[in-house]
């Protein structure tokens, strides 16, 4: 199995640097460059076409989020995992929103950083346990018009409701007692209608919708 080539983008020396050198010593990760601002990342990744880009979201020229969106939408190869000090929610759901693949906190250890690389790198979504606690904490109080205005039927609001619990198309099935093909149906759905891209982002707009 090849390793993850990895593009790291902060704007303090400091933190790119030691980044830099943390992942160096991950088995399966190759860090391939590293910018010091937003513009530089989408660049490199124009240059390089890594796997993932480790980003900062406040950075100058062009913050994360943004350099999140020009990536995603130049270089649907690459995916973003976000590693910030931000971990407020309309930080994560801006991150997310943009495309995202995962969002960890800067206290995050090597071993944590370099799951989210790899997992980014399959296409699975991570969030780490502080970025979930925030999306509750910054949950609001459902509003009736949000789920009218949604396009959602009341099952396929229910399954998003369900992998905002964490729970897999198998457990779903098992929770609502239909098939996974149908959970699948209804997930392929409701990702149209919401015009989501991932489980990550499904999570973040069922706490929108107040459904978490």
């Amino acid at each position: 199995m090849s390793a993850v080539r990895v593009v790291v983008a902060d704007d303090q020396t400091v933190v790119r640097d030691g980044l830099v050198t943390l992942l160096k010593l991950l088995p399966g990760i190759d860090v391939v460059a590293a910018a010091s601002d937003g513009e530089e990342a989408v660049r490199l990744v124009a240059e390089h076409n890594p796997d993932v880009l480790l980003v900062d979201l406040r950075m100058p020229k062009c913050d994360g989020v943004e350099a999140t969106r020009r990536v995603r939408a130049d270089h649907p190869g690459t995916e973003v995992v976000v590693l910030t000090t931000y971990s407020d929610d309309e930080s994560v759901l801006s991150a997310l929103r943009a495309g995202a693949r995962g969002f960890l906190t800067k206290d995050a250890d090597a071993e944590s950083i370099g799951r989210a690389l790899q997992a980014a790198a399959a296409g699975q979504s991570i969030l780490d346990a502080e970025v979930q606690r925030r999306l509750i904490e910054g949950a609001a109080t459902p509003k009736p018009a949000d789920l009218a205005g949604s396009g959602l039927t009341p099952r396929e609001i229910e399954v998003l409701r369900l992998i905002a619990d964490g729970l897999s198309n198998t457990e779903i099935a098992r929770r609502l007692v239909v098939s996974e093909a149908t959970v699948k149906t209804h997930i392929n759905h409701l990702f149209a209608k919401a015009n989501l891209r991932d489980r990550a982002q499904a999570v973040a707009y069922a706490y929108r919708l107040g459904l978490a």
